[in-house]
């Protein structure tokens, strides 16, 4: 049985990687799960206490995710 070992110009393959899949459904529920939450919540922080929209709060902790997983990324990288 053949493997289909097409490659663009650089070497790189065409197709789809199993951790784009994963990365495009992770985006994607995520995305759901921020919409349908949108009452409000409180949040403290050590002292001050904020009241804010729930969506906000989880696109904020998603956001902050995503950046800590591309720094550990980039840091695997350069070793």
């Amino acid at each position: 049985m053949a493997k289909n070992n097409a490659k663009v110009a650089g070497g790189q393959d065409r197709g789809v990687t199993t951790r784009q899949i994963t990365s495009v459904v992770i985006v994607v529920l995520s995305i759901w799960f921020i919409a349908v939450n949108t009452e409000s919540t409180k949040i403290r922080f050590w002292v001050p206490e904020v009241e804010a929209p729930l969506w906000l709060v989880l696109a904020g902790a998603f956001v902050l995710g995503g950046i800590t997983m591309w720094l550990i990324g980039r840091n695997r990288r350069s070793r």
